[in-house]
């Protein structure tokens, strides 16, 4: 492609920006281990590369110094050809870059964090309606890398992303050795025998699982309208917040992603599943949690589907009705910093009706 160098360029000029105002949302230790895998990325180097702290203290220097100038700089467009397109017009630069075996990436994330990021396109394929373009080689991205979004009815999937995600699930079993889902996962994978090729069969897998989850995603969105990102929009609080994520997926996965696991007897994604099964997910389902333990005791997948079944009607009605919580909230001339505060202080209050 033409210039392409100054398309990558200004790709990552944007993806620093981003950085420059969000990096440091992060917990510390959440910061440093996105640092020194962007080092790796940014350097070329293998996945278990160890840098030396020297010479990884001299480059975190250099880059949060680049950070600093960055954080009130605004997002640049993107010379497409012989166009210049807005950094988030996603639709529009890859109309001209998918034909050409590239794809990009613009939009919001968690907590209105952006991230943007280009690539190689390995393939495209369609799923229930939706278009699903996986991506390989990566010339530019941020700190943070979601292996997976969806975006106005495509799905974006970032291979590089999630071989470096379930690399590092590796790492932390390797330095745990906890008996858990994750070590049951891992045994089903084979990587007593030959880890690198238990990795591939784990990356083929899990993208599956991943492809699921966001078509979960879109039937979701179609269930609740534009009223949900409407709602995610005016939330301040992150733990509203994560709140109303973890409730709609929990839906995608009642939906789509487990029940598809459980039909194809695909235990070893199961085991991952719930390997990964934490946070505010977990803290509002725990009925799904101990159906798996009882699964694991006994092999039959009976107990796990009706607790997938239960949820299914559950999560929509909880959906439901924080969209309710949502409408009722103050609007129009009201004080918008007070509304939003009177709308979090709800959904968090919420908890406790919406554990399953």
């Amino acid at each position: 492609m033409r210039n392409f160098n100054r398309l990558i360029d200004a790709v990552q000029r944007n993806c620093d920006i981003a950085d420059a105002r969000h990096a440091r949302d992060a917990t510390l230790c959440t910061y440093l281990l996105e640092m020194r895998e962007y080092y790796r990325w940014e350097n070329d180097l293998p996945p278990d590369a160890l840098p030396g702290k020297d010479e990884l203290g001299a480059w975190l220097s250099q880059r949060e110094a680049l950070l600093s100038e960055l954080e009130d700089e605004s997002f640049g467009t993107l010379p497409v050809g012989d166009a210049s397109l807005d950094a988030f017009d996603t639709q529009g630069v890859n109309a001209k870059l998918l034909p050409q075996g590239y794809v990009y990436g613009g939009g919001y994330g968690r907590f209105h964090r952006p991230h943007f990021f280009l690539a190689r396109l390995d393939r495209a394929e369609q799923r229930e309606g939706l278009t699903v373009l996986v991506a390989g080689c990566e010339y530019a991205r941020d700190l943070s890398a979601p292996p997976a979004v969806l975006r106005n009815g495509t799905v974006y999937l970032r291979r590089e992303s999630m071989l470096r995600w379930l690399r590092e699930k590796v790492e932390l079993w390797g330095a745990r050795k906890s008996d858990g889902a994750l070590s049951a996962a891992l045994d089903r994978y084979g990587f007593g025998a030959d880890p690198r090729a238990a990795l591939e069969r784990m990356a083929q897998a899990e993208t599956e699982a991943i492809i699921l989850h966001e078509v979960g995603e879109a039937r979701a969105d179609a269930m609740l309208g534009d009223r949900w990102r409407d709602m995610i929009a005016a939330l301040t609080s992150r733990r509203a917040e994560l709140t109303a994520r973890a409730v709609r997926d929990n839906l995608a996965d009642c939906d789509s992603t487990l029940p598809a696991l459980i039909e194809s007897a695909s235990d070893a994604s199961i085991h991952f599943y719930f390997a990964n099964f934490d946070g505010m997910r977990l803290a509002l389902f725990p009925s799904l949690e101990r159906a798996y333990r009882r699964w694991r005791e006994s092999g039959e997948h009976g107990a796990l589907a009706e607790a997938v079944s239960a949820g299914r009607a559950h999560w929509e009605a909880a959906a439901r009705r924080l969209l309710a919580i949502h409408a009722d909230a103050p609007g129009g001339d009201a004080d918008r910093a007070k509304a939003a505060e009177a709308l979090d202080a709800r959904i968090e209050a919420e908890q406790g009706a919406l554990t399953l």
